[in-house]
């Protein structure tokens, strides 16, 4: 069985991508330069698809700080720091770039179909802190049913699945599946902040070193 994994080298991605090696598939990897604050990114999205030992890792290029509304793609946004989880829990923050998973799904749909692929993975999670409106269960259902209805493979009757097994979960159980899939979490990258050492003080970075401590385990990651 073919996949197309949506790859940004995250904690959420890279044990999608270990899911998706574990349930048997064949998986390529896709990833997305955006011109994203967070760029670094992409150098763990390769070296966690070339350590998987995946099929081929794709890396797309396009540039969302053309319209910006985020502060992961307009400088002129702060970047919230320092936030407690309560408080980012409040409301949809800053850091959503607008229908940026419509364009990732959009994407990586075209690739699936054109190899043949059966499904495409994405790391949403509607339990995160943010709840971000395209990370939530009624959005992927309605994104299934645009595969089904938008592509040649979907109306003859094998749409490509959405499979999207981190959705319900807690960060620390997606830690707790990461650990036994043997995603290597010292080459993920999860901040937001842009620079070469994880600031720790960004919502994502503090998110990620909660539940790690919740678990009373340590970050591999150095931070700043």
């Amino acid at each position: 069985m073919k996949a197309v994994i949506l790859l940004s080298g995250g904690l959420d991605s890279s044990t999608i991508l270990y899911q998706a090696k574990a349930d048997g598939c064949e998986c390529y990897s896709i990833s997305f330069d955006y011109q994203q604050r967070h760029r670094r990114e992409l150098h763990s999205a390769f070296l966690v698809a070339q350590t998987a030992g995946i099929v081929q890792h794709q890396v797309v290029n396009f540039d969302l700080r053309l319209w910006g509304g985020s502060a992961l793609t307009d400088d002129k946004i702060d970047l919230p720091q320092e936030r407690s989880v309560d408080a980012m829990s409040q409301n949809i923050p800053v850091t959503y770039v607008p229908a940026r998973n419509t364009i990732f799904l959009s994407f990586a749909l075209a690739y699936a179909e054109a190899i043949a692929a059966e499904r495409v993975y994405i790391g949403v999670n509607a339990l995160d802190y943010s709840g971000y409106p395209d990370c939530r269960p009624d959005y992927i259902e309605a994104m299934q049913e645009v595969f089904r209805l938008g592509t040649k493979q979907g109306r003859e009757g094998l749409p490509i699945d959405i499979v999207a097994p981190l959705i319900n979960l807690k960060k620390t159980a997606i830690i707790q599946l990461g650990n036994q899939l043997g995603v290597p979490w010292n080459l993920t990258w999860s901040c937001y902040a842009g620079g070469d050492v994880a600031c720790g003080v960004c919502d994502s970075c503090r998110l990620r070193l909660a539940a790690f401590a919740e678990l009373g385990l340590e970050d591999p990651l150095p931070y700043a």
